[in-house]
């Protein structure tokens, strides 16, 4: 009994969830092991409509009995109808190849507020500005503070649950006390289409008789950042705006419902002055309201709110996770420019805020600006902001000391200007608070290179920063958008390193909310900017996404639920674009290739960059095969050789158009040219190899063996490379130093991902240092390939152990937590030596590919590979020993490696 046991309980990939806005969830669990070859053969389900039931084994809602099945994620919810504001408590055992498990400790789940009758509440808000603020182009707009006071009964409340909406991002107290550690709340939607509502457990926190409600509310992106700056480009929402519903219900079971009316008191004029995410937030102490969310506060001068019309959007759960201040960075120095200016390092490009600590008379005013690099005087560089303004004022209110943040921005940085602090700042007067999605962190990855390690610290770091509720493109200048070309094989490396799959899944939910009728999709969902210029590649993202989901996670509800829309965009881009079977429509090219002067952001060179019907076309094909698999995976026979008929007819037509019979190049022999048609089976089986070798001789004389791709290209590379029996090269462009590199970048300092491979010379109109489309395949090769752990089966219930052979590299540790639990490959050369260590976890299953042909040269925690229980020998067309093994923890050793 003790050798087995289940952990890690989750309701639609989340732990305890309050409020889900589905009544048939997905339940999934680990299983922990201390012995090899565990496998699930069965597991029961008891599911309780209260905590005591769950405890007597009472599974008044649920109980699967005995189910023999060896799926332990994603198990589909089939008990008792579930409705609005349902408490369910769960917990689950199993059976295993090593014994019964006893019962895993309870988890819950409740359900939210389903139907529109649900809500009692009305919209609130206030449809004006006031003189403090500026609706013109850099909006200036002061947080608004709402409070409600009301009676609770004597008795003891059972159970308090608070629904909100806060447009367009919110704090919300009651008695004085904040509810969540979530910042930045809720997370941003397309707000005519989709608003999301929070739920929380506030039972402890209200008391009887007197009590207060209170919320602040900020613009995020509701209220938008630059109103009418890009004509007929701009999505604009209004002023800031709330639905609440706070439900109590007693012992007896009486109840008392709280809802957002007009019955509210608010105002605007309360410190916080200004909050835009662009320019930052100014916060005048002066103005405090102090005691506004506790009982007993005037609010006799405070207005009444108006009843405002719904933003549009239906109102749902937000099934994704909140954001939160997720780690602390602390400055490494602080110096004096000028008299009165100082510029503080924090030694990390990185997006969120400083906290600050000061001391000095009432109305001081200490101003924070932010910047990820400095000009050659050492004052900050702001050129490649654009018109962001990025800065934040602090007034003081005198009398001590004082602590500050702001609440309703965030800022992308690495240095910080600091002008009217009292006396001299030292370090231990600030502190940097990173702020992104909280998903925890699922990947660890380092080698015997000191530079590769850099590069996956900065690319850490990269994705980290542009996580809001949504992926971002970067998160200091005038942007901050969601493109969708930038994630669309990103997503995969990301999700190695973060448990992304919520967030993925709530993106493709915006972006089939910014579909249009005809099937258009942007290339920025949502679509605050109205960018639908028809493309294949950025919008193909949408279908790469759900197939990423589904094999990294074995999710297919993205499928289920994106599928018509998916089929109804491919349609719209044949019926529109589709001429002589070849995609014609292309924008962006190969986005961002190394272009042949330093100043340049795009090349002019022709010889550089990819023709876009190729680029289209391949892309097409390659959306084609993803919806032919879809469909088999739904069971639409139909539409699978409807899919498979139309990709022959694109490839047939490619392949007449661009490949070159003679030289076997593609167009004007591009890597890109030449990987895409590779990469995704389109060139004709007897041409492989040369055009292979086309993309060798490109890369490696006419490139130096640098890389030469855009963001297209880039999706691809490492993989290619690696898939066609070349890690070398793909090892030789991670770990180059000069331009153009990953470690270029670091070279010059870099500790985050630049927008472009010569960010620090390029013109500064688009020169972030905080993107991460340039990452590509980079981190998904790090991971599968010279960490060597690919799923085989979606979700990883079976795993492929193959690290790449790079004579480079004495070492790899890389580890993964799958669904089904940590899988670890640690490799070491030395002498004559391959040693490795592989960790499988429980009710999964490896291939593993091992370095040499010779069994003999093998041992397994010092023995004969012959003597391992349970492993499999499978053939391998390379001749080397290929072997399957169930879970566990491994030791193998390779005598006369390398000989």
């Amino acid at each position: 009994m003790a050798a087995v046991n289940v952990q890690h309980l989750q309701c639609e990939m989340l732990k305890n969830p309050q409020g889900i806005g589905t009544t048939q969830p997905r339940l999934s669990w680990q299983i922990n092991s201390d012995q090899r070859n565990t496998q699930q053969t069965a597991y029961q389900i008891i599911v309780a409509s209260s905590a005591q039931k769950l405890a007597s084994n009472i599974g008044d809602l649920w109980d699967s009995h005995k189910v023999i099945s060896d799926r332990s994620i994603m198990i589909n919810y089939a008990g008792k109808s579930l409705v609005s504001r349902a408490a369910c408590y769960w917990k689950v055992k199993v059976w295993t190849t090593k014994g019964e498990s006893s019962w895993s400790q309870p988890a819950s789940w409740s359900i939210g507020l389903l139907n529109a009758a649900d809500w009692k509440a009305n919209w609130i808000g206030y449809e004006h500005g006031f003189p403090w603020d500026s609706v013109s182009k850099f909006s200036r707009l002061s947080a608004r503070y709402y409070r409600k006071q009301f009676q609770a009964s004597r008795q003891q409340v059972k159970k308090a649950v608070v629904y909100i909406v806060g447009l367009g991002h919110y704090e919300l107290y009651i008695n004085g006390k904040p509810i969540g550690d979530q910042v930045l709340a809720e997370a941003p939607t397309d707000y005519t289409q989709s608003v999301l509502y929070n739920t929380f457990d506030v039972t402890e926190d209200i008391q009887q008789g007197k009590n207060v409600i209170g919320t602040v509310l900020g613009n995020g992106r509701f209220f938008t950042m630059r109103p009418k700056y890009k004509p007929n480009k701009i999505k604009e929402f209004g002023f800031p705006k709330m639905l609440l519903q706070l439900e109590i219900t007693y012992q007896d079971g009486s109840k008392k419902v709280i809802t957002s009316d007009d019955g509210w008191k608010f105002t605007a004029d309360g410190p916080i002055r200004t909050n835009n995410e662009y320019d930052g937030e100014e916060y005048d102490a002066t103005k405090e309201l102090t005691g506004w969310n506790v009982n007993g506060y005037d609010d006799s001068k405070w207005l009444k709110p108006e009843l405002v019309e719904s933003p549009g959007g239906r109102v749902e759960a937000q099934m994704n996770e909140p954001i939160k201040i997720v780690d602390t960075i602390h400055p490494i120095s602080i110096k004096q420019l000028k008299p009165g200016t100082w510029i503080m390092d924090m030694g990390q490009n990185m997006a969120g805020w400083v906290q600050m600590k000061v001391q000095g008379k009432q109305g001081d005013k200490v101003t924070l600006r932010f910047a990820e690099t400095l000009k050659e005087d050492s004052d900050l560089y702001v050129a490649n902001l654009r018109d962001a303004k990025v800065t934040d004022v602090y007034t003081l209110k005198g009398g001590g000391e004082e602590i500050w943040h702001p609440v309703f921005v965030y800022h992308g940085f690495r240095y910080v200007q600091i002008t009217g602090y009292a006396g001299t700042p030292t370090l231990n007067d600030f502190i940097g608070q990173a702020v992104s999605d909280n998903m925890a962190n699922t990947g660890h990855f380092e080698t015997s290179n000191p530079l590769i390690n850099q590069i996956y610290h900065n690319a850490y770091w990269g994705i980290l920063s542009d996580y809001k509720g949504m992926p971002v493109d970067c998160p200091q200048r005038n942007e901050r958008m969601p493109w969708l070309g930038d994630r669309a094989i990103g997503s995969l490396g990301e999700s190695f390193v973060f448990d992304n799959e919520n967030l993925y899944a709530k993106w493709l939910d915006d972006i089939e909310q910014a579909q249009k009728p005809d099937g258009a999709i942007p290339d920025v969902a949502p679509a605050y900017w109205n960018y639908y210029s028809d493309n294949m590649t950025w919008p193909g993202t949408y279908i790469l996404i759900a197939d990423m989901l589904y094999n990294q996670f074995d999710d297919k509800g993205p499928i289920e639920k994106h599928y018509s829309s998916m089929k109804k965009w491919l349609g719209y881009m044949r019926q529109n674009y589709y001429k002589g079977n070849l995609m014609t429509k292309d924008k962006y090219g190969d986005w961002c290739v190394p272009p042949e002067s330093p100043e340049l952001i795009h090349s002019r060179d022709s010889s550089r960059n990819t023709n876009g019907v190729l680029i289209a076309t391949a892309y097409y094909y390659r959306m084609l095969l993803l919806m032919q698999h879809f469909a088999q995976i739904l069971n639409k026979p139909a539409d699978v050789q409807q899919f498979a008929a139309q990709a022959l007819q694109a490839k047939n037509a490619f392949n007449q158009k661009f490949l070159d019979k003679k030289t076997l190049q593609y167009d004007n022999n591009t890597v890109t040219a030449n990987l895409l048609p590779l990469y995704f089976g389109m060139v004709p089986a007897a041409d492989r190899r040369a055009v292979f070798n086309n993309i060798v001789n490109k890369i490696t004389i006419d490139a130096k063996s640098h890389i030469s791709t855009g963001v297209i290209g880039t999706q691809w590379l490492m993989r290619g490379l690696t898939d066609f029996g070349r890690p070398d090269i793909a090892y030789h462009i991670a770990a180059n130093d000069d331009y153009p590199s990953w470690g270029y970048m670091v070279k010059r300092g870099a500790t985050t991902i630049w927008e472009l491979w010569n960010g620090d010379t390029a013109a500064p109109a688009m020169n972030s240092r905080n993107h991460i489309m340039l990452l590509g395949d980079l981190i998904a090769w790090f991971y599968q390939d010279l960490g060597g752990i690919k799923a085989d089966e979606p979700g990883f219930k079976t795993i492929v152990m193959k690290p790449a052979n790079v004579k480079e590299l004495d070492y790899v540790n890389a580890s993964y937590t799958t669904s089904y639990g940590l899988v670890k490959s640690n490799w070491k050369k030395q002498s004559g030596h391959f040693d490795w260590t592989v960790v499988i976890p429980a009710n999964s299953k490896a291939i593993v590919h091992l370095p040499t042909d010779k069994m003999s040269d093998i041992t397994c925690d010092g023995k004969s590979l012959s003597a391992l229980t349970g492993a499999k020998q499978l053939p391998d067309a390379d001749g080397r020993v290929k072997i399957e093994i169930e879970s566990g923890d491994y030791h193998f050793e390779i005598n006369n490696y390398g000989k």
